[in-house]
């Protein structure tokens, strides 16, 4: 069966706008993997001492939503993400341990099925005085058909729970949640094929599409804040940066 094309976007490229408004235009059943690590709704202080930042190399801007619309935000993406993938279709969704409740409340009211939630331990967290430290996120793997999805076996014996260091970027520009390209290339290894179609909607620093370059995947991505927008855009250009595994 081929696959539809991309309505108005074009693919290995990467567009300024809200993912709510943007997602709408994407034809049905045209994407095959959706990767994407939305807003947590937790107040997020993207320079704080705690990370060990030098603030001038963090981008301002993080675009958080209210935690009073959390619930119909996330039902409202999630559910754009369901028609647009395809029937054999994936998504890996990353979440914060407060909002939980609604990516799950919001992949069951999109008709997705849940086939792993998935941990992800990273090498720090922010400081507390009267609580644990919080040094994982959750990644929730769910499908549009549990009897027809892509999963390559890359590892004979694959965990889910993932230790993956965040990547530091010593004298260098990032945003505030950026990915390790590590950890998005485990997901397309085990997810994807070389030629698929990969979306990221809120796209932050643009590793989706990077990774995505590298291993011979197509993508797209949407981004609401100017700035990170064009650092993604930099990062993709023909011949610019790489994830930290690559040499540039």
């Amino acid at each position: 069966m081929v696959k539809p094309g991309l309505g108005p976007f074009e693919k290995d490229r990467v567009y300024h706008g809200d993912a709510l408004r943007l997602m709408p235009l994407i034809p049905p059943c045209s994407i095959d993997l959706v990767v994407t690590d939305p807003p947590f709704a937790i107040d997020f202080r993207a320079q704080r001492l705690n990370y060990n930042r030098v603030g001038g190399n963090v981008l301002e801007g993080y675009a958080d939503i209210s935690p009073d619309d959390y619930e119909n935000f996330t039902c409202c993406w999630l559910k754009e993400a369901y028609r647009v993938l395809s029937g054999s279709g994936s998504l890996y969704v990353f979440s914060g341990w407060n909002r939980l409740k609604d990516v799950l409340f919001g992949l069951d009211s999109a008709g997705f099925h849940t086939i792993n939630h998935i941990i992800w331990k990273y090498q720090f967290g922010v400081f507390t005085r009267k609580k644990y430290v919080t040094s994982h996120y959750h990644i929730l793997f769910a499908v549009k058909n549990p009897r027809n999805y892509t999963f390559n076996k890359v590892e004979h014996y694959p965990e889910d729970v993932w230790v993956i260091n965040r990547e530091y970027w010593k004298g260098k520009k990032k945003t505030p949640t950026k990915l390790p390209g590590e950890l998005v290339k485990k997901i397309l290894s085990y997810s994807s094929n070389p030629g698929d179609m990969v979306l990221d909607p809120f796209l932050g620093s643009g590793t989706v599409a990077v990774v995505s370059r590298e291993m011979e995947r197509h993508f797209l991505g949407f981004e609401l804040v100017e700035d990170y927008y064009r650092f993604a855009s930099e990062r993709i250009a023909p011949g610019q940066e790489t994830t930290n595994n690559g040499k540039k």
